[in-house]
């Protein structure tokens, strides 16, 4: 079964490596998605991917890389009708 969510990831989550790592880990658990910085601090993506992954992914989102302090997720399913191909980096928002 496919599942969409998107995340809004709150703590030292910019500066980090947030976006690289999360790209990284996205594409070797075989997710469809993007990932991209906020303007208030947060990290914001969106999954796409078997339920098994996206499960993997976010609980891999609440640790993220060895310099970040995940304080927060906030994660929301969501219903797309077009579906991203591959897992990217998008402007900040």
């Amino acid at each position: 079964m496919t599942l969409q969510a998107r995340l809004t990831i709150k703590g030292r989550v910019q500066g980090v490596g947030y976006r690289d790592w999360a790209i990284g880990t996205g594409r070797r658990l075989g997710l469809a998605g993007w990932v991209r910085n906020r303007r208030d601090g947060a990290v914001e993506a969106l999954l796409v991917g078997d339920e098994v992954a996206v499960g993997e992914m976010i609980e891999a989102c609440r640790r993220g890389p060895p310099l970040a302090r995940v304080e927060e997720i906030d994660a929301e399913p969501v219903d797309l009708d077009i579906l991203p191909q591959g897992f990217m980096r998008l402007p900040t928002a």
